[in-house]
């Protein structure tokens, strides 16, 4: 691994150990607020309905979010109010994703699951749900906090069927083929080595094993400053490939059925419809007009499957 990888990857486990120490610490939990950048007309065919908002996440950056503006935080922006019903607030107000991979997992009681870049626990603990009693949830994260925090979110829901491991989602502590799903939300992006992360994903996975995940990919060719000033917008992009080589990436690595179920663009292409303060971010020491007219930046949710006969 290259220093550079070395580099991004602590700078990503600083942020997110960061994080959960609010909430395992003994100091207060910074707040979770709304910051919308929603344009004030109704949606066009260039602006898709369900657009994108910026949640300001516990360490004061924002985080995409497809949502509806009248999310209070970011797991309200993200999630079904049932879903959240009964989840601690240090379950709810430390969720960090861009999406809700639960809700395309097609979960069934009985099933192992597996989270890459677990975090809090939030999707691991919807995914308990789900498979049930008789059923197993693994949650991977490589932060010794944020580890520290899933636990105390377990122990304190009383859930008996969902384990946390330290490991790196490049090289994860699972078994080949003992998985029937694995899920992730905002992960993928944040690793340097992504061809790693989908061969471990294949590796792991049971044959017919489903792949669900929500995450953030690009179209057109980003100048390197945009691409700085966007990392330094939303925090949860870093890293973020083009979506054609994101999914070439699954496919060397494997996987079959690979579609992008959906996807919500974050308004690169509205870019006067933005508020007046995610305009300067987002054009600081850069020439728009310079700027494709193709470029755009989605979360999206994508989805495959391991062979039947792979191995």
């Amino acid at each position: 691994m290259t220093d550079s990888k070395d580099t991004l990857k602590e700078k990503v486990r600083q942020r997110y150990a960061a994080i959960a120490d609010q909430f395992t610490g003994q100091r207060e939990t910074a707040p979770v607020e709304l910051v919308d950048s929603r344009p004030p007309e109704p949606a066009t065919c260039c602006q898709p309905a369900g657009d994108a908002i910026l949640i300001q996440a516990a360490d004061g950056m924002t985080c995409c979010s497809p949502a509806d503006s009248t999310a209070a935080t970011l797991a309200e922006a993200l999630y079904a109010l049932e879903e959240l019903d009964g989840l601690p607030d240090t379950v709810t107000a430390a969720a960090l994703g861009c999406g809700n991979p639960t809700a395309i997992a097609g979960l069934q009681p009985g099933e192992v699951v597996l989270d890459l870049g677990s975090g809090g626990g939030i999707d691991c603990f919807l995914a308990a749900k789900a498979v049930g009693p008789t059923g197993c949830v693994i949650g991977v994260d490589m932060t010794d906090s944020m580890l520290a925090l899933a636990n105390q979110n377990r122990d304190r829901l009383g859930l008996t069927n969902v384990e946390f491991r330290k490991g790196e989602i490049e090289n994860l502590p699972v078994e080949s083929s003992s998985v029937d799903v694995i899920i992730s939300n905002c992960v993928i992006n944040l690793s340097p080595d992504k061809d790693a992360v989908f061969r471990e994903a294949f590796r792991v996975l049971k044959p017919g094993g489903r792949f669900c995940v929500s995450d953030m990919v690009t179209e057109g060719e980003f100048p390197p400053q945009l691409r700085a000033n966007v990392n330094a917008w939303a925090g949860c992009i870093t890293g973020a490939l083009d979506q054609a080589e994101y999914l070439d990436k699954m496919r060397r690595a494997g996987f079959v059925d690979i579609r992008v179920e959906s996807r919500v663009s974050y308004g690169l292409e509205n870019l006067d419809q933005l508020d007046p303060a995610t305009r300067e971010a987002l054009t600081r020491d850069l020439d728009w007009s310079t700027v494709p007219d193709d470029v755009r930046l989605y979360s999206a949710r994508i989805v495959a499957r391991k062979p039947e006969d792979g191995i």
